[in-house]
C-alpha cells in the first residue's frame, strides 16, 4: 500500500479533508493531528474498518480506543446516558484534552471498547479533527497513530516513519499543541476513576467533581486506553532518576546518579533529558522546569535519541503533581529501568 503524506494549509483544507472523509466513509483509516498527539482514526461504527487500527498499529484487540466527536449530538447516540458529572466537564473542558469513560450504547462495537460496557469518548479541541469527523458525518475511533508500544507521535513524520505502507493517509497538520493523549476520566460506576493523568489534572477535576481516584492494582482487563500494555518505549534503554520533594536535592540526586552510572559526555551513545539545570550532554534536552514544555517535547526528544542512533537514554523525573503526574506516567511506563 502506497502511503501518501499531505501537508494541510488553508488553501487546501477543505480538499484534503474531502479525500480523507471519502477514505473514512469507504472504511479506511487516515492518521490526522489532534492538539495532543497525532491519531489513527477510522469509522467508529464500522468493525471492519475498526479492525484495519489494530492492524496497523499490531495493538493488542483488548485494548480500548477513544471515540472522536465533533459535535455533542453524537455523545448522546454513543452512551446510555450522560451522568451530571460528565455534563459540568464537558461544558468546561470540550473541545480539548478530556477523555470521559460512560455506558456505552448498543451502536458502539464491542471491538472498539475491548468487550467493556463502557465506551471512552472525547471532542478534540484541533480544527483539522473535528473538520474531518464532520465532513466525515460519522464518529471516528482512533488510538495514536504509531507502531504500539513505541513512542505517540507528535509530528506527521512519525507516523510515517511508524506506518508506511500500511495506512493509505497521513494529513500532515505541524506539531502537536499538548505533546501527550488526553486526561481519561472513569465516569461509569458512579465514582470518578482517573484511568490515565493528561493535561486537564487531577487536582483541576477535583475542584469541580469531588474526589477523583486512581486505579489500583494489576490491570488485567484495560478499562481505558494506555493501562495495561506496555507504552511509549523508544528502541533505547531509559533510565529514569525519580525526582525528590526538595528541589534543590532532585538536582543533586540527578547529576549524582548520571556521575555514578560513569557515562562519557561526548558519546554519541549517550541522550540526557535534563529538568532543573542543563548538564551539557552531546545529546541533551533541556527543559528548564518548564512541565509543559517538557511534556510537548517528551515524545519527540524520544524518538529523536533513536533517530540518533543513541542507546541509553538517562532522563531526570519530576514531582507527581499537576500536569507532571502525566509526564511521569508516560516515563515509567517508558522505563527500562528506574533509580
Amino acid at each position: 500500500m502506497e502511503t501518501k503524506l499531505i501537508k494541510i494549509n488553508l488553501t487546501n483544507k477543505n480538499k484534503v479533508l474531502s479525500i480523507a472523509s471519502d477514505l473514512i466513509k469507504k472504511g479506511e483509516v487516515v492518521a490526522f493531528p489532534t492538539e495532543t498527539v497525532y491519531g489513527l482514526g477510522a469509522n467508529a461504527l464500522d468493525e471492519n474498518a475498526v479492525k484495519k487500527i489494530f492492524i496497523a498499529k499490531g495493538r493488542p484487540n483488548d485494548n480500548p480506543l477513544i471515540v472522536h466527536i465533533s459535535d455533542i449530538k453524537q455523545l448522546n447516540e454513543l452512551v446510555e446516558f450522560v451522568p451530571k458529572e460528565a455534563e459540568i466537564l464537558i461544558k468546561k473542558y470540550w473541545p480539548g484534552p478530556l477523555t470521559i469513560v460512560m455506558k456505552k450504547s448498543k451502536r458502539v462495537p464491542s471491538c472498539i471498547t475491548g468487550g467493556l460496557n463502557t465506551v471512552a469518548i472525547r471532542m478534540p479541541n484541533n480544527t483539522i479533527a473535528l473538520g474531518l469527523i464532520k465532513k466525515a458525518g460519522v464518529p471516528i475511533a482512533a488510538p495514536s497513530a504509531n507502531s504500539s508500544t513505541k513512542p505517540s507521535p507528535t509530528l506527521a513524520n512519525h507516523v510515517l516513519n511508524d506506518l508506511n505502507g500500511k495506512i493509505p493517509l497521513i494529513i500532515d497538520g505541524g506539531k502537536c499543541k499538548v505533546g501527550l493523549e488526553s486526561t481519561v476520566l472513569g465516569l461509569s460506576n458512579g465514582k470518578a476513576v482517573l484511568y490515565r493523568p493528561g493535561k486537564i489534572t487531577k487536582e483541576e477535576l477535583e475542584k469541580i467533581i469531588g474526589e477523583v481516584e486512581l486505579p489500583s492494582g494489576q490491570i488485567k482487563v484495560p478499562s481505558s486506553p494506555g493501562m495495561k500494555y506496555k507504552h511509549y518505549s523508544p528502541k533505547a534503554e531509559v533510565i529514569l532518576i525519580e525526582a525528590k520533594i526538595d528541589a534543590n536535592e532532585s538536582k543533586d540526586n540527578f547529576l549524582g546518579n548520571v556521575k555514578k552510572i560513569g557515562l562519557n559526555e561526548d558519546s554519541n551513545l549517550i541522550g540526557v533529558i535534563s529538568f532543573t539545570k542543563k548538564i551539557g550532554f552531546k545529546n541533551e534536552f533541556f527543559f528548564n522546569n518548564d512541565v509543559n514544555l517538557y511534556a510537548k517535547n517528551l515524545f519527540f526528544a524520544l524518538r529523536e535519541f533513536d533517530k540518533r542512533g543513541v542507546e541509553k537514554i538517562i532522563v531526570e523525573g519530576i514531582l507527581d503533581e499537576g500536569f507532571g503526574l502525566a509526564v511521569m506516567n508516560r516515563l515509567r511506563k517508558a522505563a527500562s529501568k528506574i533509580i
